[in-house]
């Protein structure tokens, strides 16, 4: 064999739905493994049941229902430690929460977010949508006046958790109890709601955007696990085990 660059592997774990809380214990352990090299870099590939999370600014105000009558909702919060403002995910979502280190990947802060924001605008073009990155005050990503995409993400010493959330048609009913991110008078919109082509199954779509993650990272290749591979570390981390 020739030399050459050393081929770099991006592990994607496939894990359907998982509850909010689970995912954020998960991210922990997994930070530590990745900082600590009992882990390789990987993205989480998952959806999750309603829930409304506030970044570490802690902007209750963007919150317009009271925290009581969520449950009413169907819908849970979590108060993270992620930058940005108050979201919602839920069921046909696409998250995607890297786990990286970014000083192998030779990225700063910035080039690391301009990176979620070109994996959401590229799988937006493969249906025909012209997606762009925010401009200012604006974070994620945007169809015109309508948000399709949000970022929210956490960097400690150089490692990531947290990450994006692309909508491919979930209930847009939840984003109107909140300002999302809290950009007032902006709608949210769907890829089901903008693209003119009927759209594949939705873990077609977490696929590319974890393809395309991989392209712009320069990763030379996926490797895919799904939830059975990893259900003893979930299932640990959902416990607080260690």
């Amino acid at each position: 064999m020739g030399g050459g660059a050393a081929r770099r592997v991006l592990e994607a774990w496939r894990l359907g739905v998982v509850k909010y809380g689970d995912a954020l214990r998960l991210q922990e352990r997994l930070v530590a493994d990745r900082r600590a090299g009992r882990v390789p870099d990987l993205v989480l590939s998952l959806q999750h049941p309603p829930t409304y999370t506030l970044g570490k600014r802690r902007t209750d105000h963007n919150l317009l229902v009271p925290e009581s009558s969520l449950a009413g909702l169907g819908a849970e919060l979590y108060r993270t430690e992620r930058g940005g403002d108050v979201t919602f995910h839920g069921p046909r979502q696409a998250v995607l929460y890297p786990i990286l280190s970014l000083r192998d990947i030779g990225l700063g802060a910035r080039r690391y977010v301009e990176g979620l924001e070109s994996a959401m605008i590229e799988v937006a073009s493969l249906y025909g949508v012209k997606a762009r990155p925010g401009g200012a005050c604006e974070t994620g990503v945007w169809v015109g006046d309508r948000k399709i995409g949000a970022i929210g993400v956490r960097i400690s010493s150089g490692f990531t958790c947290h990450g994006l959330a692309f909508n491919i048609d979930p209930d847009l009913g939840y984003f109107k109890h909140i300002v999302p991110c809290g950009i007032a008078d902006k709608e949210v919109t769907s890829l089901r709601r903008e693209a003119a082509v009927e759209l594949p199954p939705d873990e077609v779509i977490h696929e590319q955007l974890v393809q395309s993650l991989a392209t712009t990272f320069r990763f030379s290749d996926v490797k895919v696990k799904d939830d059975s591979e990893c259900a003893d570390m979930i299932s640990s981390a959902a416990t607080g085990q260690h």
